[in-house]
Parts: C-alpha cells; structure tokens; sequence
C-alpha cells in the first residue's frame, strides 16, 4: 500500500469512528475544450451521424471499372510529367533572355555608369584649384577607370555566354513548342478519360447534395466541435439541431467553403441574430450577405482600432457589421453590382478588420474629395484608384501616423510602400462592398479584386506570379474557382466531387497547381477546370503594375472630368454682399488640365481638384466686388494630408496672404477665414499651392468673401 493510499485510508476510518462523513473530492469544473456528460452524449450522437452518412453516400457512389480509373490516373500523371518538361524547357529558352540582361547591365549601368564617372572626375580636375582637389579629383578619375576595365572585362564575358545561348536559342524555342504540343495532348487525354469515367450524370446529379452538405458540415465542424458548442445549454443545442436539419441551409454554407475554423455552431448563432436583428436578412441579397458574415465571423475578426481609442470592441460585431452593410444597400451607397454577389462572393467583402464607421468614412471621404474615382466606368480601377492618385510611395512619414486616425486615414495621410497601398486598396474596396482579397509575390503585396468582367491584379504582376492567403494557395487555382463559380450550376459539379473526396478520406487539394489531388479531388479540378474552358473566360490583364514601388505611372490613365457649364461657374453676390465663388469658375485655367480637374460634388454642382501629381500650377478668378473693402476669405475644402497651403496674391500684390488648409481626412470642411482688400469692380484672386514635404492634393468646392464690417 502506498503512502497516499494509507492518508486515504486513515482519513476515512477516522471519519467513520467519529461519525462524520469522508469528504468528497472536490469536482473540477469543465473547459472550455473539455466535454461534460453532456458534450460527450452529443459528441456520440454526431459522430453517429457523420458515419451514417459516410456508409450511406458511399453505397450510392457510381462504381469506376478500374480500367477506367487507371487510365485516367495515368493520364494525370502523364500531364504532370509534361507540365514540368514544358517547365524545364521555359526555363532553359529563358537563359538567353536572362543572358541578354547581363549584357545590357554591362553596357549600361557598369560601362556607362563608369563612363558618367570619369566625365564628372575630369571635370572636377578641370576646376581643382588647389593640389589637394587634384589629388581627389586623380584618385576619382582612376578609380573609374578600373571599374571601367572591369566592365568591359564583363562585357566580354556575357557577351560570349549570350553568343553560346543565342546559337542554342533555335533549338530551346524547338523545345519549348515541343513540350507545348506535348502538354495540349497530355490535356486532351485527361478529358478524354475524364469522360470515360461516366461521372457526368453522376456529378450533375443533386441527388446526393443535402447528405453530401451535411457530411461535410459534421466533418469539418467536427463531432467534438459541434458538442463543446451545443454543451453550453439548450438555446446551444437547439442551433445545432436546427443546423443539421436545414438541407438548403447546409448546402450553402457548404458551397460557400464553410464556416472560419469549422466553427458552425457560433456561424449558426450568429446568422440566428442577424435574421432576428433583420426581417429583411431571410431572401435574396441580403440573406446570402448575412450568411457570409455568419461564416466569415465564426472566427472572430480583430478590429484594427486607433491607438487612443482603448476601449473600442477588440473584434468587429458581426451583427453591427451586417446592419452597416444592409443600410448602405438600401440606402445606395454601395457598388452598383453588390446585389449580384453569391454567399462565396460577399466573405471577401465583409471580412475587413476595419470598424464600420471607418467604412462609412471611406465611402463618404471618396465621394467628397475623389467622385471621379466612383462613378468611373472602368471597373478595373473604380475605388481602387485612389491608391495610384492618392498613396504616395514611401514609408518615410510613417513616422507621423496619428493615433487618434484609423489605420487606413493615416495611409491616406502618410504613404506608405506596397503593403501600406494593397491594404488601402482592400480597404476602399471593402467600403463600397466589391470583393477582394489579398495577392502577395515575392518581395511585393498586391490585391485582387471582382468586377463584372472577372477578377483582375491590382497594383502588381499579372496572374501566375504569387498566391492568394485563401485556401486557394496558387493565384491561378483562385482564379480557376472564380471562373467556374461564373457557371453556379455547372460549378456543383466541382464541389460534389471535393466532397466525395471528403467521404472517401481524401487529403483536400484546391488547385491543380496546388498540389497532388487525390482520384476525387482529381476529378473535382478537372471537372472545373473543364467549366472554364467551356465558358471561354480569358484572364484580365494586371492594372497598376508599374506603380510597385512608384509615385507616378508611365502609363496615361484618362481622367472622366466634368463639363462646366456657365450655370457651374456663376459667381453670386447676396444682398449682403457676401460673394461666393463657384471653384470652377476659374478665369484660369477654364478647363481640366490634368494637375486641375474639374469635376461632379456630391455637394451638387462642380468641384475643383488639385491633383498631387505632375507639379505645380496655379488658378485664378476674376470677379467683381460690390464694395471696397477689407473682406474675410474662406473656403470649403477636402484634404487627405496635412501641411498645406493656399498662398493668395489679390489683385497682383507682391506679398501673398496665406490660407492655411485644415487636414480634414479628406471630408469637407471649411478654412479658417483670411484678410484681403477689395476694390470696387473687377478683382483678381490668384491662388498658387505649397505643401510641406512633398506634393500633396485637395479638393475645393467653393470660396467665401464675406464684408469684415459684418463680423467686425
């Protein structure tokens, strides 16, 4: 007997000869990652469930003559075997072009930057006027000149590499459309065993839909993770139930990738509070816009807060979220196509670490200081845009984010490199509900985004060049997803495949680029990929490439701007004589010039935009006073940054007056007034733009002259 046993042993027979009862062990409250009694019942009747239905859909599964199988097995491998030949010999081909490269570099930049070198050495011997200068100026001159020796030893060098690699370029093209033909074959014999297998009827088939949804459901949710769920209480439970006995319900989520992190019972819970919250939450667009947060949130978002704000929500509310979401539908402030979105669609759009009033802000900042870049037709760019226009590049004023701005108005305010811009633009993406998500390459954050076209890059290399942080890994496998989900209907072929995979064990593999897919899997990839070719869908072209790591774009984007009409430019004067001058009643320029734009307010009429790009230009207005006389000026401006200036020369004075811009984050707000003497008659406001640091932009809508003797 051990020694706790005898303690034990004691205690009891002295509780037993005083009368007194043992004292009974203490019971240790479950976790929150234990099962109780409870959980482990429900834990049973789930797993019960789940095998039920795995024996049940597998004894309804077509039976494949193996022949059948292997060839088309063997036809999968045979592509794959003809993908990494066509590989080798592109990257083979590829050698004369990287060898073309060197060569150039060596001419270039190394011989001619050398070349630049001595000029600038022998100019500075030219002008030394003491032996010291001479000295540098020698040392200068030499020290080029070996660099220069050196790269023409270079030169010689590449320059024979690349002779070597243009003498086997006839032969490597040879190759490379060899291996091309090769890979088409290997593709048409994998439809044709894919056909062969006598699936189609099977996989069109919705017949097994409602027991294939909620297999996969009870296997992604898990036994366990549905109990510890539904073991809260009752109300818990009750959800699971309701869950499980909902096909159509089941289906959906399936379809749309399930719930975050299999967690079901809290999707369950929270689609359940926003169908309470909103009777307008059960049909159409905003039923599946509810669904898709209930999925997205199951996992709680973290909510990116302003440093000063320390008791803002630490995750963002799904049920908050979908009532911002339905308002601004309803309301119309959102994209034009956000009603057409599938469950699938609306979780790359409601899954923004961002507070909803930041949304609210975004939509309203770019409707005030930027329209332009709403209402443009080319769906590539709308919203998006403001980063090539407004994100300047560079992370050297970082430094200068406020803590009490959110995340995306201090971008909007300081800049910031690549990853700065590709947030920006999810963001701005985010608030006017177009779905998006982000697509890193190497050493470069870039985004993708929905329009009514397909989906298209922005802001980096085209598709083929990084990965999605989706279960889609390859950007091409996210992209053959979306082309297929075009075709809903063909597109159940696709996800009944995967989930047979699921039933028989499978590992999960969304792409074909992505990894080695199981018979199923297998069948599920080329199935869609079958889809796309039958849809004819093309992949659209990289936008905003060249802006990587640039300010300003070789590339001339076409600005929308608005027609003035002279209703837009009257200038008017109250009884009062207060003057207000229309922005766009500029006497110069008269029209949009590419650094002055003139375009729609959301104020109505016409507003004045100060591009930050392409230098400085100046304006003026011509207009007549009423009166002589001191008036105090003021006008209504957006601006994203701060640190800027309207300098006013009235009537050619030689020493400007300054208005000081305020930093509205890019909302309407008004200056603090300034001072100017008028003259009765004709007068001449010209306005030139300073900004401290670097260009920045503004908006302006209208200026303000009021007589100082009413406010004196």
């Amino acid at each position: 007997m051990t020694m706790k046993t005898l303690a034990l042993s004691c205690v009891t027979l002295m509780a037993l000869a005083t009368g007194a009862p043992a004292a009974a062990a203490p019971q240790k409250a479950p976790t929150q990652d234990e099962l109780t009694t409870t959980g482990r019942r429900l834990e049973a009747d789930y797993a019960g469930q789940l095998e039920a239905l795995r024996s049940r859909i597998r004894a309804d599964l077509p039976r494949i003559p193996e022949r059948r199988r292997n060839e088309y097995l063997e036809a999968r491998a045979a592509e794959k075997a003809a993908e990494a030949a066509l590989k080798a010999a592109q990257e083979a081909l590829g050698k004369v072009a990287a060898a073309q490269a060197l060569v150039d570099h060596a001419k270039g930049k190394w011989i001619g930057g050398a070349d630049q070198g001595i000029a600038k050495a022998r100019e500075l011997l030219a002008r030394a006027t003491t032996q010291a200068e001479r000295d540098a100026a020698e040392a200068e001159l030499a020290r080029w000149q070996v660099n220069r020796q050196e790269g023409l030893a270079a030169l010689a060098e590449r320059q024979a590499a690349l002779d070597a690699a243009l003498r086997e370029q006839p032969e490597l093209t040879r190759a490379v459309a060899a291996a091309e033909a090769a890979l088409a074959a290997s593709r048409t014999r994998v439809t044709k065993a894919l056909d062969d297998l006598g699936l189609t009827s099977f996989l069109t088939s919705s017949r097994l839909d409602a027991q294939l949804a909620k297999f996969v459901v009870l296997f992604e949710a898990t036994p366990r993770g549905l109990a510890l769920f539904a073991q809260r209480g009752k109300s818990e439970e009750q959800l699971v139930e309701r869950l499980l006995g909902d096909d159509d319900l089941l289906l959906q989520m399936a379809v749309a990738d399930g719930a975050s992190g299999g967690a079901y019972g809290r999707a369950m819970e929270i689609y359940t509070q926003i169908q309470t919250a909103s009777p307008r939450a059960g049909q159409g667009a905003l039923q599946r816009l509810a669904l898709a947060i209930a999925l997205e949130h199951a996992v709680p978002v973290v909510q990116r807060n302003p440093a000063t704000e320390t008791t803002a929500p630490a995750t963002v509310d799904p049920v908050a979220r979908y009532r911002h979401y339905e308002k601004a539908f309803l309301d119309g402030e959102l994209d034009p196509a956000f009603g057409v979105h599938s469950v699938w669609d609306y979780r790359m759009v409601v899954d923004g670490d961002e507070p909803d009033e930041t949304l609210a802000w975004g939509r309203e900042m770019l409707r005030s200081y930027r329209p332009d870049h709403v209402y443009t037709s080319d769906t590539r760019w709308r919203y998006v845009e403001a980063v090539r226009t407004e994100i300047r590049y560079g992370s050297q004023d970082n430094q200068y984010d406020r803590p009490d701005l959110q995340f995306y108005q201090n971008i909007l305010m300081n800049g910031g490199v690549c990853g700065r811009r590709a947030f920006f633009g999810r963001f701005m993406l985010r608030a006017f509900g177009v779905p998006t998500t982000a697509r890193p390459q190497r050493g470069h954050a870039a985004l993708v985004h929905w329009t009514p076209d397909g989906w298209v890059v922005c802001l980096g290399a085209g598709w083929g060049s990084g990965w999605t942080k989706t279960r889609y890994d390859r950007d091409l496998d996210f992209l053959a997803t979306t082309q297929a989900r075009a075709d809903e209907a063909a597109y159940l072929q696709v996800k009944r495949a995967q989930w047979i995979g699921d039933v028989e064990g499978e590992k999960r593999v969304f792409g074909l680029l992505s990894g080695n897919p199981g018979f199923w899997y297998g069948v599920a990839l080329h199935r869609q990929r079958a889809i796309v070719e039958a849809t004819g869908a093309t992949p659209l072209a990289a936008v905003g490439e060249e802006l990587a790591e640039a300010n300003e774009s070789r590339v001339q984007y076409a600005v929308e701007a608005a027609t003035v009409t002279a209703v837009d430019r009257e200038i008017a004067v109250s009884e009062d004589g207060v003057i207000t001058i229309p922005a766009v009643a500029c006497s110069t320029p008269t029209k949009s010039t590419g650094k002055i734009l003139f375009l729609p307010s959301n104020l109505g009429g016409k507003q004045l935009h100060y591009n930050r790009n392409g230098g400085a230009q100046d304006f003026e207005y011509t207009f007549d006073a009423p009166a002589a006389g001191r008036y105090h000026l003021t006008a209504r401006v957006a601006t994203p940054s701060w640190q800027q200036h309207l300098l006013i020369a009235v009537n050619g004075a030689a020493t400007p007056v300054d208005l000081a811009l305020p930093h509205t984050v890019g909302l309407w707000g008004v200056t603090d007034p300034v001072e100017i003497q008028l003259v009765a008659g004709r007068n001449v406001l010209h306005f030139s733009h300073r900004s401290d640091g670097y260009e920045k932009g503004f908006s302006l809508r209208d200026i303000t002259l009021t007589p100082a003797h009413r406010q004196d």
